[in-house]
């Protein structure tokens, strides 16, 4: 009983942290860019598609952004809404390549902004943008997603979120399909140490709770590859928390695994 409490626990956290990070947070519809961001684990944190994130702040197709620069979380006006494109809702049978990832860049100037901003911007600073990256060449490679990890029991369904996996610590994490990483670290409150990969256009999958990261931003994965290391979720259980989102939104995983057990 207590273990089964505690795994709740743990999900419920995961679920949860993506909204509890207030560092950086300047208002309900705005967001301050801190060291490390990426515009995915932006558009993460606040359930939002990166797509339509980038849409709303004339962000180009590299997905630059700077510390400091304060990031619209809403459109404004019927206007920018009305060229949101259709999303599919049906998990996809192939992915194009992922081509760009997005990285925090030097301070902006602020100009008018608010003393917020400005105060965040002075306070904090990372390492310029290499730009867009080269291609992955992975264009027409079809995606087989496989267990992003061994596991010791069934996997346990979080309410609106992924998976719970239970399993030993320092076990290998792998990649659930091909891929671009395009997010690690430590600023997504609840997720612990976090990789975020990009599969295609408009699916991404989430690992929490590592102990070790195998992987870097803008390195290309295959599907299984090892990513990481598991490592202690709350309560000093071995787990990974697995997401799968597909337009911003988390989905069951399950049906993407093509070798369930």
């Amino acid at each position: 009983m207590r273990l089964t409490r505690a795994i709740g626990v743990i999900g419920v956290s995961c679920v949860l942290g993506f909204g509890c990070a207030a560092s950086g947070n300047y208002g309900p519809e705005k967001y301050v860019v801190q060291p490390r961001d990426t515009l995915y684990s932006i558009a993460w944190r606040y359930d939002l598609d990166y797509r339509d994130l980038a849409r709303w702040n004339n962000i180009g197709p590299d997905y630059r952004i700077a510390v400091g620069q304060v990031l619209l979380l809403k459109p404004v006006g019927p206007k920018l809404a009305a060229h949101a494109p259709p999303h599919s809702v049906s998990p996809p049978s192939s992915v194009s390549p992922p081509h760009d990832v997005p990285r925090v860049s030097a301070p902006v100037p602020l100009g008018n902004a608010p003393p917020a901003a400005a105060a965040a911007s002075a306070s904090t600073a990372a390492p310029a943008s290499t730009g867009a990256p080269k291609s992955t060449g992975l264009s027409g490679a079809s995606m087989h997603c496989v267990w992003p990890t061994e596991r010791s029991s069934a996997p346990r369904p979080v309410p609106g979120g992924g998976i719970l996996l239970l399993g030993q610590l320092g076990q290998a994490v792998r990649a659930a399909c091909i891929g671009r990483v395009v997010y690690t670290g430590s600023g997504l409150r609840g997720y612990g140490n976090l990789i975020i990969i990009k599969h295609g256009d408009n699916l991404l999958s989430a690992y929490a709770h590592n102990r070790e990261l195998l992987v870097r931003e803008g390195q290309n994965v295959s599907s299984g590859q090892a990513i990481a290391r598991m490592g202690l979720g709350p309560h000093q259980i071995a787990a990974l928390y697995f997401e799968i989102r597909l337009n911003g939104k988390p989905v069951d995983p399950v049906p993407y695994i093509s070798d369930e057990k």
